[in-house]
């Protein structure tokens, strides 16, 4: 595995690293892999593009949207 070092990261970018580590349960060092594990491991298509572009090439879908019959809830904001 490589090792990364970052110099001069702000001191408020570090605290909240540290309340987000802490919030995961996990260091400061395994917080920031899995930020940017999950930065550059993402799929390179979007899967909803990907479904618009096949619903495209046959013409497109037709959805019925039935009317709302109900009511709307009433909401309590005590």
């Amino acid at each position: 595995m490589a090792t990364l070092t970052i110099r001069q990261v702000d001191e408020r970018t570090h605290a909240l690293l540290r309340g987000r580590a802490a919030r995961h349960g996990r260091s400061v060092e395994a917080e920031v892999r899995a930020i940017l594990d999950s930065a550059v491991n993402r799929p390179s298509v979007n899967l909803l593009a990907a479904l618009r572009e096949v619903a495209d090439e046959v013409g497109g879908v037709d959805l019925s949207i039935p009317q709302r019959t109900d009511a709307p809830r009433g909401v309590d904001l005590t």
